[in-house]
């Protein structure tokens, strides 16, 4: 993103702030709205446009005096009268008139509130927004806006839902490997990020040339850049953006061995778009980040995404028999773990009778997942190695039913600096067919990450500071492939509890066949099978040793003696 355009956004978010619209959430919403009914607008002129050059009929969002709803037409207005326009006027045409002919609009206004109470404050805002015109930016750009504005929400937790670290989500859609046609799904999608994730991850492999970005973003590189060239001016490519040379991205990574990158293309050679939209899937029970995941979408370039408000786990949920039935290929969440869910609100087809949430989570992906379908997911650690009868079940059936291919164990500093908590991720599959083995795992992967390319102990400036040079994340990666072209039958790595030679590396990764987890009661932690490392024996000959100690045994005997004589002759 340009450097004219992260000014104009922080200095709306500090009009918003100044304004009395204090929660990141919020000011995100409500930017959302206007950002949707500018680009609706823009949307409108070019369908007026395609009418005058080919005569035809299309549908209008602003037919006749619905016009005095469009953005143009009202952005002028000041005071409380644009505001009162604006709430209950705009919103509610925006709610209720256009759910037939654009009803995914519809569906994004209803029960929209406009929270902007100063109305000079919204005056601000709309006029910052007027200058950028959505139509000539592109999907990465205008995905970067939005991108931006969510970093907001990095600065603390949403009821318990945490924005998923960049390199976290990086890891897990490429472990999954996503393709054009898998049906993808978040149960619990928070922003979208694992959807748009999975969308630039398949847009780079149907791209003619692909680009690689840090996980730490575009100005780190230009910072790196600078620092290697003192000199450099900076270049800017036709929407504003720096530009850095791909031979100096390839000379860091060979100075950097560890640091971890992710793709990015234009998806040119994509045949079917609207295959790519119609397989993204994603449901929260906050009808405010179902908003923001949505905006995320649309400015992703993939606005007819089914995205909704719902809630995975109750029977009360307000999802269709369709949503219960659906099946996915591709299922990639971090559901909230905080919380106990009522009995009877419980939905009834989980493989679960547990109330935590984080065990129904897992529950609902089970239940979801097609045949031949895979799923990483995050969990918090008191589910791997967790002793109640649920928790041993849930892992059974993981072992028994499901191919458990990987667990990687994270740092606790990942979720810094808004939560401590240590958790994994679970990566499996469902097995194709209806003939089932007894068990369908053979062997468990354990890969233990230290380091993600963060510090996990310090808190700079909100954030914890990059060390891209220790993460482990890359390893991780190139010995998962190695391990996918082996057809998952020759885990990287020793065995489980094995005994290392003294002085040996201590190792990232191991593995233990399904039998010994099942003896443990199915315990997934890593740091049960972890193997050990010897210690050397003593290099002294064990005679010296003892005519050593023999020798001490004796002067203190003999000085024990001498104080017993002394006692006596007193």
């Amino acid at each position: 993103m340009n450097a004219k355009l992260r000014r104009k956004l922080d200095h709306i978010t500090d009009i918003l702030w100044a304004g009395g619209v204090t929660n990141p959430v919020t000011y995100i919403e409500q930017i959302s709205y206007l950002i949707y009914l500018k680009m609706l607008d823009e949307e409108e002129s070019e369908r007026e446009l395609k009418k005058k050059l080919t005569g035809g009929n299309g549908v209008r969002l602003f037919p006749g005096q619905a016009e005095e709803y469009r953005w143009q037409n009202w952005r002028f207005l000041s005071g409380n009268k644009l505001r009162y326009f604006v709430r209950d006027q705009v919103f509610p045409y925006m709610a209720n008139s256009l759910i037939k002919d654009a009803p995914e609009v519809a569906e994004y206004f209803r029960d929209a509130v406009l929270e902007i109470t100063d109305p000079n404050v919204l005056k601000e805002v709309i006029s910052e927004l007027d200058d950028i015109n959505f139509r000539r930016l592109g999907p990465d750009e205008k995905g970067d806006i939005f991108e931006y504005l969510l970093t907001h929400l990095g600065q603390s937790a949403l009821n318990g839902q945490f924005r998923t670290p960049r390199q976290i989500r990086a890891l897990m859609v490429e472990m999954l490997d996503p393709n054009l046609g898998d049906t993808i799904y978040d149960p619990a999608c928070g922003t979208a990020g694992f959807l748009i994730d999975c969308v630039e991850y398949i847009l780079a492999c149907y791209s003619e040339g692909v680009s690689e970005v840090p996980i730490y973003g575009e100005e780190w590189l230009w910072e790196q850049y600078v620092k290697a060239h003192p000199k450099a001016k900076q270049q800017l490519d036709d929407n504003g953006n720096t530009v850095v040379p791909r031979e100096f991205i390839e000379q860091l990574k060979k100075e950097i061995p560890n640091l971890q990158t992710y793709r990015k293309g234009k998806g040119e050679k994509i045949p079917d778009w609207n295959l790519l939209e119609r397989s993204l899937f994603g449901i929260d029970v906050s009808r405010q980040i179902m908003r923001i995941a949505k905006m995320n979408m649309v400015l992703h370039g993939v606005p007819n995404a089914r995205i909704k408000r719902g809630n995975t786990l109750s029977e009360l949920g307000g999802l269709t028999e369709e949503d219960l039935r659906r099946k996915y290929k591709v299922i990639l969440s971090n559901p909230p773990f905080a919380g106990v869910i009522p009995r009877e609100s419980i939905r009834k087809d989980l493989p679960t009778n547990s109330k935590k949430s984080e065990l129904l989570f897992l529950g609902v992906m089970m239940e979801a997942l097609a045949p031949g379908g895979r799923c990483a997911v995050v969990v918090p650690e008191g589910l791997l190695f967790g002793s109640t009868r649920a928790h041993v079940e849930l892992r059974r059936k993981l072992i028994t039913d499901f191919q458990l291919q990987a667990v990687v164990s994270l740092p606790a500093g990942v979720f810094k600096p808004y939560a401590g908590v240590k958790t994994g991720i679970l990566i499996f599959r469902k097995p194709v067919g209806r003939a089932k083995k007894k068990v369908n795992t053979d062997k468990v992967w354990f890969y233990e990450v230290e380091n993600d390319g963060y510090d996990p102990d310090k808190i700079v400036g909100g954030g914890r500071p990059e060390t891209p040079e220790k993460n482990n994340i890359p390893d991780l990666l190139k010995q998962w492939r190695a391990y996918q072209e082996s057809g998952f039958t020759k885990p990287p790595g020793v065995e489980a509890n094995a005994l290392l030679e003294p002085d040996s590396k201590i190792p990232r990764c191991w593995w233990a066949p399904a039998a010994l987890i099942e003896g443990n009661d199915y315990n997934l932690a890593a740091g049960r099978y972890k193997p050990h490392i010897t210690e050397k024996p003593p290099e002294e000959d064990p005679a010296d040793l003892i005519r050593e100690v023999l020798t001490i045994e004796r002067e203190i005997a003999g000085g024990l003696e001498e104080l017993l004589k002394e006692i006596e002759g007193k």
